[in-house]
């Protein structure tokens, strides 16, 4: 059995009933990516922009499919309008999870502004946010930030931070 971080979200992801995942590159998702794309049971879809995966996961909710965007924290600012006058006006779930750069151990510094403003913005969003420390609270987050998600109608993030890929 894979024990790796990676491995640990996409358990959290097929447990909470995700079939539909979206991606954009990150070095951090490399490996997830690889694994969402050779599920299955999971449909993946490679996007270009943030806002084209917020709209390709609205989309598919409405055909009946459980969703997830697989994103860095720094393209949280290329979804806020699509997040707001989609998902937040239209009551659509949404799981983004967020490879969170700028933070503490982060090699390149252009990351940083961006990786300090994500906890804020998502507040201000009113969009709630998970922080796993381990692979099994990532696991087990996952699944209860698909539970709120569904339940509040909303999109919700898991922040992943750079600690966790080396766990």
């Amino acid at each position: 059995m894979d024990n790796s971080p990676s491995a640990a979200v996409l358990r959290g992801m097929k447990e909470a009933g995700v079939d539909l995942v979206v991606s954009v590159p990150c070095v951090n998702l490399k490996d997830l990516i690889l694994m969402v794309e050779n599920d299955p049971e999971i449909i993946h879809v490679p996007v270009t922009r943030e806002e084209e995966g917020v709209g390709v996961c609205a989309g598919a909710y409405m055909g009946g499919k459980r969703t997830a965007m697989l994103m860095q924290n720094s393209g949280l600012g290329n979804s806020i309008n699509a997040l707001a006058s989609l998902n937040k006006l239209y009551g659509i779930p949404l799981l983004m999870i967020m490879s969170h750069r700028g933070v503490e151990g982060e090699p390149v510094c252009a990351q940083v502004p961006m990786g300090e403003l994500t906890p804020d913005l998502l507040k201000t969003m009113d969009i709630p946010v998970f922080v796993p420390a381990s692979k099994q609270e990532a696991e087990d987050m996952i699944v209860e930030a698909v539970f709120t998600s569904q339940e509040k109608r909303s999109p919700v993030a898991v922040l992943l931070k750079i600690g966790f890929w080396r766990l």
